[in-house]
């Protein structure tokens, strides 16, 4: 495993989510709902939007949190599909997902890119407000992997266009349990699942003040390292892994209230793909 890209993904932000993490990145236009006042889109003009991203050279479309947006996703979809869309379609989750859900969608996703968040319930509830986390989640990436196995396909210029990558924050303090989930993957789907672990977590939102102290700090270099010796231990080779670095507090710091250019230092846009 090793540093890299999936490659170049056109974003679509859906508003909201169904987690309530108080660590959130993205907390602006996920968590309030002011924001996204006066915002909504019909399903033909969501469809126009995909469309513009394909003529825009993106290589894949990503819908990120769509998971209470299904619906209207699929008739958008649907409609820019029929007027000539094309590129790989990817469902960006944090992995509270119905499997009952995920069913309707196959044949439709190219790509899943969902989180594991957690390996603890109680953590879940505690930091995501999300009952049962664990199963819900483990039961859905297992739905997304009877549909796409552990095989990441690529085209000639190494882009993905079909598979499963899950992905794993590190947390600080353990919180995200990522021991138990590595031996869930291995021994529930495979060690060749492809996997994109990632360093970047800062104390965002709610965690940035006094009321979560074991968020309150970034990841620690012996956190991170403990994460690799489970990778190379369990088996897991496939896949990214972003290395820890000083400035990522800043770097990956989005802010919304610039819907132009919500990351300011956006070097690796600018750069194109790895």
């Amino acid at each position: 495993m090793g540093p890299g890209s999936a490659g170049g993904t056109g974003n679509v932000f859906l508003g909201h989510c169904n987690l309530r993490c108080v660590y959130c990145q993205n907390w602006q236009i996920s968590q309030d709902f002011r924001a996204g006042a006066g915002r909504e889109v019909q399903f033909e003009e969501l469809a126009e939007m995909l469309l513009q991203l394909q003529a825009a050279g993106c290589h894949n479309v990503g819908f990120v949190s769509p998971t209470h947006f299904t619906p209207q996703v699929l008739r958008a979809v649907d409609i820019a599909a029929a007027r000539g869309l094309h590129l790989p379609l990817v469902y960006n989750t944090n992995g509270y997902d119905s499997p009952d859900v995920l069913r309707e969608l196959d044949g439709v996703f190219d790509i899943y890119l969902p989180d594991l968040r957690y390996s603890d319930d109680e953590a879940a509830r505690e930091y995501s407000k999300a009952p049962d986390y664990v199963s819900h989640a483990r039961s859905a990436v297992a739905e997304m992997y009877r549909q796409l196995g552990d095989g990441l396909v690529t085209d000639h210029r190494g882009l993905a266009v079909r598979g499963l990558i899950i992905r794993l924050l590190i947390l600080p303090n353990g919180l995200a349990g990522l021991r138990s989930t590595l031996e869930w993957i291995r021994d529930t789907l495979s060690a060749r699942v492809t996997l994109s672990v990632m360093s970047q977590y800062y104390p965002a939102h709610k965690a940035a003040g006094s009321g979560y102290p074991l968020l309150s700090r970034r990841i620690r270099p012996g956190e991170y390292a403990k994460v690799l010796e489970w990778l190379e231990y369990f088996g897991f080779e496939n896949g990214w892994i972003q290395p820890l670095e000083e400035d990522a507090a800043s770097y990956y710091r989005p802010d919304f209230s610039n819907p132009s250019l919500p990351f300011a230092d956006a070097r690796d846009f600018r750069a194109g793909p790895a």
